[in-house]
């Protein structure tokens, strides 16, 4: 499933331009004190591995690096400049279509402007080179999407859940519960007023407590409903590939 788990021989014969290869993609950071800073790579990386599963694709070695933006000054978040993130996928792209790989998905954890921006960025340069199908995103705009509010409101998610609350605690819960800290799990809701459209230096003194919902609601099963969501949906994106 794994693509670097292949032989040279191996990949020489399975891939060919019919073959999807996904990158997953998180980044180091910043997720509360319930969470662990590698949540938005967990997430991804469960995602991709059923995905996988699905479509018999195979996986890239996950980045679990990205750009971060508001999360930037919390202790433990480590961004990459948005050039260098924009690059680096690029140069891996690149890499793929000299081994003839036609059809890329990117699924990102992390669903920052900044980072989906140099993925798409990176992404439009290569189609617009070669004849490459790239289909980018990040499962959190599918969660948000018109369709994914329904979904949320469903499964009884309010929509101003967000970072570090109570979909992404349930999501790490179904697939690495033992990196929950369990005193920081019972967290109470948090709803920070951010204000809009500022450019802010010190983003983190209006979220302190580095989350943004209610992580004290979160479970196994809501983990398994919205990962489960996620994954039909990426599924269908790649068949219209």
């Amino acid at each position: 499933m794994y693509l670097d788990e292949l032989s040279t021989k191996e990949f020489k014969k399975r891939i060919n331009r019919n073959t999807v290869v996904i990158l997953p993609v998180g980044i180091m950071e910043e997720h509360g004190a319930a969470l662990p800073l590698c949540t938005d790579s967990l997430q991804a990386e469960h995602v991709a591995e059923m995905v996988a599963g699905k479509i018999k694709g195979y996986i890239l070695p996950p980045l679990r690096y990205g750009v971060c933006s508001s999360t930037k000054n919390f202790p433990g978040s480590i961004s990459l400049s948005f050039d260098s993130m924009r690059n680096l996928v690029y140069d891996i792209f690149s890499e793929l279509v000299r081994n003839n790989v036609k059809k890329i998905a990117v699924i990102s954890g992390h669903a920052g402007k900044l980072h989906m921006s140099a993925i798409r960025d990176a992404a439009e340069k290569i189609v617009n080179k070669h004849d490459v199908k790239i289909l980018v995103l990040s499962d959190y705009e599918l969660l948000y999407d018109e369709k994914g509010r329904k979904f949320l409101k469903k499964t009884g998610i309010p929509e101003w859940e967000g970072h570090g609350g109570a979909i992404e605690t349930s999501r790490v819960m179904l697939s690495r519960p033992d990196l929950i800290k369990c005193k920081g799990r019972r967290a109470k809701k948090s709803l920070p007023k951010i204000p809009k459209y500022h450019i802010l230096r010190n983003p983190e003194k209006y979220f302190p407590k580095g989350i943004m919902g209610d992580p004290s609601t979160a479970s196994k099963e809501k983990g398994k409903k919205i990962t489960d969501f996620v994954v039909n949906e990426i599924v269908k994106l790649i068949k219209e590939m």
